[in-house]
């Protein structure tokens, strides 16, 4: 690719891309996947005794899969300055990494340079094959995924950190990730890793959204659980939460 693919317009946007918008302006990283990084999650069919798609036409985003080559695209497409992983608990069954990426300010940081962080680990329980002897590159692998998807609210789980070994995760505690995956979900989790434990705590870090004009809603005051909030404005206050998270 010629280098001058890559240049960047005012808005921190490379020239010649057609982006995908959300209703408040925000790019949708979501619809910028290119249909051919994703495929079907044969598991969440075969788990329910359903036939597996063959295509990935109409399917929600828990039942879809993006393979590492759609994340890292959307890396690039999106800019970042550095990527730096810190591996922890080396053991010949257990690998721990940290993945923190340092985003290029564009118009949705309001020209700000973020950096963002997520956490992954493989487990001889949770490889298999050849990968039980590289812990270590699929953790890094995992934590590059999840740092790349929280920080663009993409909630479509990466190849690289389902599962693979046979003894698979309880139905019932796949049914609880995938509500973790749902714009809802994932804003109560990223409150929870903020230190926002629970609803009222949130409602405290809202005031504190209202009182600096970062986001204002008058229909907040009827909220009385995170499902109460329209899906548009999850995703606005999950980028709002994630940003704070990230500056401690």
């Amino acid at each position: 690719m010629n280098p001058s693919n890559y240049k960047r317009n005012e808005l921190g946007l490379i020239e010649g891309v057609q982006y995908q918008f959300n209703e408040d302006g925000s790019i949708n990283w979501r619809a910028m996947i290119k249909p051919e990084f994703l495929y079907p999650n044969k598991e969440w069919f075969e788990v329910r005794k359903m036939p597996v798609p063959e295509t990935v036409e109409g399917l929600a985003d828990h039942q879809l899969l993006v393979k590492l080559g759609g994340i890292k695209e959307l890396a690039r497409l999106r800019g970042f300055n550095s990527v730096r992983y810190t591996l922890n608990t080396l053991t010949d069954k257990y690998a721990t990494a940290i993945c923190e990426i340092c985003w290029m300010p564009n118009y949705e940081t309001c020209g700000v340079a973020q950096a963002f962080a997520s956490t992954a680990n493989a487990t001889s329980d949770n490889c298999s094959g050849f990968g039980v002897k590289f812990l270590e590159a699929i953790a890094e692998n995992r934590a590059f995924v999840r740092a790349v998807r929280n920080y663009l609210n993409i909630h479509i789980v990466g190849d690289d950190e389902i599962d693979k070994s046979k003894n698979k995760v309880a139905y019932e505690e796949s049914e609880a990730i995938v509500q973790a995956l749902t714009p809802h979900g994932a804003l109560q989790n990223a409150c929870r890793q903020a230190g926002y434990s629970n609803f009222e705590d949130f409602l405290k870090l809202l005031r504190k959204f209202w009182k600096d004009e970062s986001y204002k809603n008058e229909s907040a005051k009827d909220w009385k659980s995170f499902d109460d909030i329209p899906v548009k404005d999850c995703r606005k206050l999950l980028t709002l939460v994630s940003s704070c998270q990230s500056k401690e």
